[in-house]
């Protein structure tokens, strides 16, 4: 693939990205450069984003090559997705900090590109707002995949990856680079677009071992912005579980209220996600059926006790079968039905209603 280096756009401390242009198609992309004598995370890079594939969320991958340039100099270059936003740090550093709505945005896109990365069999293990690239649209892409590695793959003690002040603290404690890093660093990074600062509270100049200490050794945990609501602080307090067997997945996240209403077409939430869910589909769509004999994959290892501290709404003593639902509403116990100001229309007419409350009727007193 032939291609003309324009003007340089930014520069890190082993490789830098110019503009470039394609001689076959009238494309412009961004060029990541190194040197030749130092090409591993380059190298790291276009391994991990071929693998990746294609995904909305990531950063597309358009090839690499080698070239030398009029100075003679030998550089490693890969071709890559234009971002003509700049990175989401750029922006926050003109705003100040962002609207709730909007980072609401920008989380789900970043956990779809996450779910993907994870799904791979893969690690990003420094997400940081410098690697998120804004696009035109307001869309979003994670980059930089330099310090990416394979799930479940060891590595050598003395190997430190990703950015201190979004380290999780298994990272800092046991050198662990798991999928659930990741979720520890994009609690960071949702903080730091709500505030305009750091998730951890440190001047310019603050010892990063003291800091380490503080992420990995404490109990403290990233301080929750008052200000945000309380679907947010809920889901930043999945994010930041210091146990990574605990903490929740991306999976998990996108059904969560504080994002799951952001995507298109988006189902209503699986209840067990941790915050009630939204309004019914009709009158018999409760939000707390939950089948004992099927409790979901993260509950059965928990007691009673901690069910109910971690799901509220499933606590022990109001779980009920969907067929004991039924049966209470069909007794003789009047039911209160003024309160209607937040139902959503029926779907279907009145004989399609009445033949669904009819096989519910029969599944529930068979």
């Amino acid at each position: 693939m032939e291609w003309v280096r324009g003007k340089c756009i930014g520069s890190g401390s082993s490789s830098r990205v110019h503009l470039a242009t394609l001689k076959q198609h009238p494309l412009v992309v961004a060029v990541k450069s190194c040197a030749e004598s130092d090409t591993s995370l380059l190298e790291n890079e276009r391994e991990v984003v071929a693998e990746l594939g294609y995904c909305p969320q990531i950063i597309q991958y358009f090839g690499h090559s080698h070239t030398v340039e009029e100075n003679n100099e030998r550089l490693y270059n890969l071709l890559l997705e234009y971002a003509s936003g700049g990175s989401l740090s750029q922006k926050l550093n003109k705003a100040g900090c962002f609207q709730e709505r909007d980072v609401k945005d920008y989380a789900r896109s970043i956990l779809e590109g996450l779910r993907h990365i994870h799904a791979k069999g893969f690690v990003h293990c420094d997400l940081k707002l410098e690697n998120i690239l804004l696009f035109e649209d307001e869309e979003v892409k994670i980059a930089d995949f330099g310090l990416a590695k394979k799930a479940g793959k060891a590595q050598g003690r003395a190997e430190i990856r990703g950015t201190p002040l979004n380290m999780a603290p298994e990272s800092v404690n046991d050198n662990e680079y798991e999928s659930g890093v990741d979720i520890w660093a994009l609690g960071c990074v949702v903080i730091e677009m709500l505030t305009g600062k750091p998730a951890w509270n440190c001047k310019p100049g603050t010892n990063m071992f003291v800091l380490l200490i503080r992420i990995g050794k404490g109990d403290e945990s990233p301080q929750i912005p008052e200000e945000l609501s309380q679907q947010g602080k809920d889901f930043l307090s999945r994010c930041f579980v210091k146990d990574p067997a605990r903490r929740w997945t991306a999976e998990m996240l996108l059904e969560h209220p504080f994002v799951a209403d952001q995507g298109k077409g988006t189902a209503p939430l699986r209840e067990g996600a941790g915050v009630s869910s939204a309004s019914p589909r009709c009158h018999f769509d409760f939000p707390d059926w939950v089948s004992i004999q099927s409790p979901s994959p993260r509950t059965e290892s928990l007691s009673d006790d901690e069910v109910g501290s971690v799901f509220p709404s499933l606590n022990s003593s109001s779980w009920i079968s969907a067929a004991d639902r039924i049966r209470q509403l069909a007794s003789d116990q009047c039911c209160n039905w003024s309160n209607s100001g937040c139902w959503v229309a029926v779907r279907g007419g009145r004989a399609e209603a009445e033949k669904e409350i009819q096989a519910i009727g029969e599944i529930a007193f068979h």
